[in-house]
Parts: structure tokens; C-alpha cells; sequence
């Protein structure tokens, strides 16, 4: 039962701070002070050994995520090989309601079942690692690893919740709100292929990215 009221004290205050988090960002309006960036579409089509193709976003998808920049690109070793499917989502600002949607609600609602969830590191030479959020998920027959994170102002945090935080504490500290949303997906394609063998790809493809997104994420 203890565990049962704490689990609701922690729920409550989640939902009072996003409250008044989404007060405050909505109540302090005026321009923001970015810096300057490159357009996502200029993200290299060549990472290493892995050559992107743009895939498109549907009109409908694009008028739910709102006023942002938005990537989607398939890249690929090899054609024989598994792809990673790379999606960037940056706002150069989240209030007035346009904020990150986190892949954790939008998988489900596409028909995708959460199977595993955990936590990993990824490694960044000369800088430090970075968290991220690591799920498998299933539909049918089908199954996806997934990756993703939300990174803004030189900092990577893998929970909602505290990228939220973050946010409110950077409005009133910086006059941002800007941040974005990276997401790795990679099937599991071969009989039996288990999970560790797409962790394995999406996080090397993932370590062979970090070193460029900062020219397209301002810290």
C-alpha cells in the first residue's frame, strides 16, 4: 500500500511540474537567443561506412509534430544489411504547446508493443557519454531495437521528465527552449537475430553521429 501512495505522490508532482512548467513557457514570450546552426537537411548523407537516403515525412505526421525541423533518413552499410533508421526532430522553440513527443507514447499508438526497456551509455571520444533510452519493441512478427534521447545546449538526458526540468530551468537561464529528439531504429530482420545484434549496429552508427550533431543542435 506505502508503495502504491508513493508511486501517486510521485505521479502528482510530475503532473504539477509539467503544469506549471507549461504555464510558465507559455507565459514568457518574446524572442529566443539562438545561436546559430545548420538546417538538418544538411546532416552528411555519409557517416563512416554508412551512406542515408532521405525517406520522407507524410504531410499528416508532419501537422501532429508541429513547428519544427524534422529528418528522417535510412542509412545503410550495405544493401544486404540491416538499415538504421535515423529520426531528428529540433525545435528551435517549445512553448505555446510545441514540445518534443516522446517515442515512448507514439510506438504504441503506431501498433508497436514494448517487449524490453532499459538504459545504456554511449560512448563519445574526448567527451562524456551520453544516456539513452533502449527499447524493443514488437508488432506481429515484426521487431524493432530503438534508441533515442533528447539533447539541447551541449547537454544528452534519456528522461522525459527531467528534459522538461531542464527546459524551465534553461528558459529562465538562457532565454531557450529549443531542443531536439534523436531517435535510432534498426529491425531485427534475421531468423532469430537477437536483441544485443541490433543494439550493437544502432549503437555504432549512433557513435558515428554524435560528433556532428552539434553543428545542427546549438549547445
Amino acid at each position: 500500500m506505502t508503495l502504491q501512495i508513493n508511486s501517486w505522490v510521485r505521479f502528482f508532482l510530475v503532473v504539477v511540474l509539467l503544469a506549471a512548467a507549461g504555464q510558465f513557457l507559455s507565459a514568457r514570450s518574446g524572442a529566443e537567443d539562438l545561436p546559430p546552426r545548420q538546417s538538418l537537411a544538411f546532416l552528411p548523407n555519409r557517416l563512416g561506412d554508412w551512406v542515408g537516403q532521405d525517406s520522407g515525412i507524410p504531410p499528416e505526421i508532419l501537422a501532429v509534430l508541429g513547428r519544427g525541423e524534422f529528418l528522417s533518413r535510412i542509412y545503410r552499410r550495405a544493401p544486404d544489411q540491416a538499415p538504421v533508421d535515423l529520426f531528428l526532430a529540433y525545435f528551435p522553440s517549445q512553448r505555446s504547446g510545441n514540445t518534443i513527443h516522446s517515442p515512448k507514447n507514439c510506438l504504441p499508438g503506431a501498433g508497436w508493443t514494448p517487449v524490453e526497456s532499459s538504459r545504456i551509455w554511449l560512448e563519445r571520444p574526448g567527451r562524456t557519454a551520453i544516456p539513452a533510452n533502449r527499447y524493443v519493441v514488437a508488432r506481429g512478427a515484426e521487431r524493432l531495437l530503438v534508441l533515442y534521447w533528447y539533447q539541447a545546449h551541449d547537454r544528452a538526458v534519456a528522461n522525459e521528465y527531467w528534459a522538461k526540468f531542464c527546459l524551465v530551468v534553461d528558459a529562465f537561464r538562457m532565454n531557450r527552449t529549443d531542443g531536439a529528439l534523436v531517435r535510432i531504429v534498426t529491425p531485427l530482420l534475421a531468423p532469430g537475430e537477437g536483441p544485443e545484434n541490433g543494439q550493437k549496429r544502432a549503437v555504432e552508427f549512433g557513435q558515428r553521429l554524435l560528433p556532428v550533431l552539434d553543428s545542427y543542435i546549438p549547445q
